[in-house]
């Protein structure tokens, strides 16, 4: 198979075929997850199980406690902030356009130090974690922050860190 434009016909209609997820900005479903804010921009059903994409707002002293996955990597790429990243028994400063993959097994967390709200993304391979996050968060309301953090909310993180396989660690 070639792909030269002299060989292939540009007048095909399968070029015209639509098929992009396209989810706009501020759009797709957001939910509380402790004291972090998350916004699914894509879930496996919706890639062919390639990733799980998710937008995230961690607020001054935000952030999830150290914790190795079992069954998926987690890629994230700061937008804006700056964040502690727990890398095994290593720690650093993570800021805006800084990349960060953690590979299944690798003990790593992040908290922000600092004042103001920090934003990232995170990329789930394979993708399935977005979804228990979707099922079993709360879901956010407009205008509002989280919530402290209180039986309900602790009984269902304890669900999706069960259904994920995901280790706790100190």
């Amino acid at each position: 198979m070639s792909f030269l434009l002299g060989e292939v016909a540009p007048d095909d209609p399968s070029w015209n075929k639509r098929g992009a997820l396209y989810v706009p900005s501020g759009q797709g479903p957001t939910v509380w997850a402790a004291d972090d804010i998350y916004t699914v921009k894509a879930t496996g059903a919706q890639t062919n199980g390639n990733i799980g994409f998710i937008e995230a707002t961690v607020p001054a002293g935000g952030g999830p406690v150290p914790h190795a996955h079992t069954q998926e990597d987690e890629t994230f790429y700061v937008l804006d902030g700056e964040l502690e990243f727990t890398d095994g028994d290593h720690e650093f400063t993570a800021v805006a356009g800084d990349f960060i993959h953690v590979p299944k097994g690798i003990r790593h967390g992040f908290k922000n130090r600092r004042i103001h709200a920090a934003r990232l993304l995170f990329i789930y391979t394979p993708p399935g974690l977005e979804q228990l996050m979707l099922d079993h968060s709360t879901p956010a309301r407009p205008g509002e922050t989280p919530p402290p953090i209180d039986d309900d909310m602790t009984a269902r993180a304890e669900q999706v860190i069960r259904k994920s396989k995901t280790i706790m660690l100190p």
